[in-house]
């Protein structure tokens, strides 16, 4: 994901997680607005598998998604033929004002069933009282939800209940995630004589690659940015021992030790050349066609842009390079059900479907722009076939991965994050001095 937008000082819209999925892969999720559909096919109570009845499904986002989100309900359809699903999105500059709107549609009658909410609006809408407890759901149906789980990383499960809830209580079935790779041309590589290395490779091995890519073909190592935290800034903090916040996202961290050399060395990529100036227009993807540039990172979501470029077969998937150990950040989709549906039995069906293994194959089949939560399927042919060498790596990154922080206040404190990280790696003010400013910025929202 993942997915707070904020403004910042240039001034174009941050993108969020959800966002670069959303941009990257055309085939993103969901149906433009239609009147949420009530009173079909549920209770209060659980009481087993609703077998009829119709769901309004919402989204964080605009009607790009709809292709997917229907092929989505088709599959669903196709094992639940009584039941059927309509989507609509909120086109919400961030997740508060997501959850606002959705509180003020409730208040007025329009019911949604369901809502997709991505990590950094689990917190947030928890804490509203918008949602259903799902425990006696998942007590209900304790074999199968078993059977998913056990096929999860345990993270998955941990992060969920730990950031999602409030009191205790179960509010989400966690669905897929992404984590951050790197996308290498191998072609620009064998160009340049460096061989990627087998078992990764550290800060150092990684600017002497973009030294000598540089000097023998011109290609830019990297794209390096400061609008994308999910990308171009938490995987230097964690890969170097760092982060925005700390475990509880309740006292920033932004300005450690470990963060300000993490920004230095970034900083020192971008003075080395290494990198096209942020901010601008460059399209990475398009570039790293042209062998203009060696890498790119991302998530799943940039597997639909090899496959659109015809790259898959020059490109390698390698994990991000490493100062004090292996880090990415994670983002994954929560699914829960409205408090106030009046359909939660037919509801919980279509969650315990995506929980399925079915479902899994689904994801990985259509491409997708994330990886699914059953390891089993994640690492397995449908998920790797027409896909990078390489792209177990996208799985294997949650076994050392980090929750993205998010606080409630998302969007203005991945707005004091970017503002700090472009002040830091562009020179407007001193490493450290800038990173300190957004961290006493950071702590004020919090």
């Amino acid at each position: 994901m993942k997915t707070d937008r904020s403004t910042t000082p240039d001034p174009t819209p941050t993108p969020t997680r959800r966002q670069a999925l959303r941009l990257t892969a055309a085939a993103g999720l969901a149906v433009s607005a239609a009147p949420a559909l009530t009173g079909c096919g549920g209770s209060d109570s659980p009481s087993g598998t609703a077998s009829k009845g119709s769901l309004t499904l919402i989204y964080l986002g605009d009607a790009t998604q709809q292709k997917a989100f229907n092929q989505l309900f088709d599959a669903f359809h196709e094992a639940h033929p009584g039941i059927t699903i309509k989507a609509r999105g909120i086109a919400a500059k961030d997740w508060a004002t997501f959850a606002n709107t959705v509180s003020t549609q409730i208040a007025g009658g329009q019911v949604p069933d369901i809502v997709d909410v991505a990590t950094e609006g689990q917190r947030l809408f928890a804490s509203k009282g918008l949602l259903e407890p799902l425990d006696a759901y998942l007590s209900l149906d304790k074999k199968e939800v078993t059977d998913y789980y056990d096929d999860a990383d345990p993270k998955l499960k941990q992060w969920t209940q730990k950031y999602g809830s409030p009191d205790g209580k179960t509010y989400f079935v966690p669905g897929g995630y992404n984590s951050t790779v790197l996308y290498c041309n191998t072609t620009v590589f064998d160009k340049a004589g460096v061989d990627l290395p087998d078992k990764g490779w550290t800060w150092d091995d990684f600017r002497r690659a973009g030294q000598r890519i540089k000097a023998r073909t011109g290609a830019y190592l990297l794209p390096l940015g400061y609008g994308f935290p999910f990308v171009d800034i938490m995987p230097w903090l964690l890969t170097n021992g760092a982060s925005t916040f700390n475990a509880d996202w309740d006292k920033p961290t932004f300005d450690s030790p470990a963060a300000i050399e993490a920004a230095t060395y970034v900083k020192g990529l971008l003075d080395d050349g290494l990198s096209p100036k942020p901010g601008g227009t460059f399209d990475a993807a398009a570039q790293l066609a042209k062998g203009k540039l060696a890498a790119l990172g991302g998530g799943r979501w940039p597997t639909l842009d090899m496959r659109r470029l015809k790259l898959v077969d020059k490109v390698r998937i390698m994990p991000w390079p490493v100062q004090a150990g292996h880090g990415s950040p994670i983002g994954w989709d929560g699914w829960p059900i409205l408090k106030a549906s009046h359909n939660k039995e037919t509801a919980w069906t279509f969650l315990k479907w995506l929980m399925s293994k079915d479902a899994a194959v689904f994801y990985a089949k259509i491409g997708g722009t994330n990886i699914p939560a059953r390891n089993s399927v994640a690492q397995g042919k449908d998920f790797l076939a027409d896909a990078p060498a390489g792209s177990e790596q996208l799985a294997k990154a949650i076994t050392y991965g980090t929750p993205i922080p998010s606080p409630e206040r998302g969007a203005e404190t991945q707005a004091a994050i970017t503002q700090g990280w472009q002040a830091a790696i562009t020179g407007t003010k001193p490493v450290a001095d800038a990173l300190r400013a957004a961290n006493d910025k950071l702590a004020g929202l919090v």
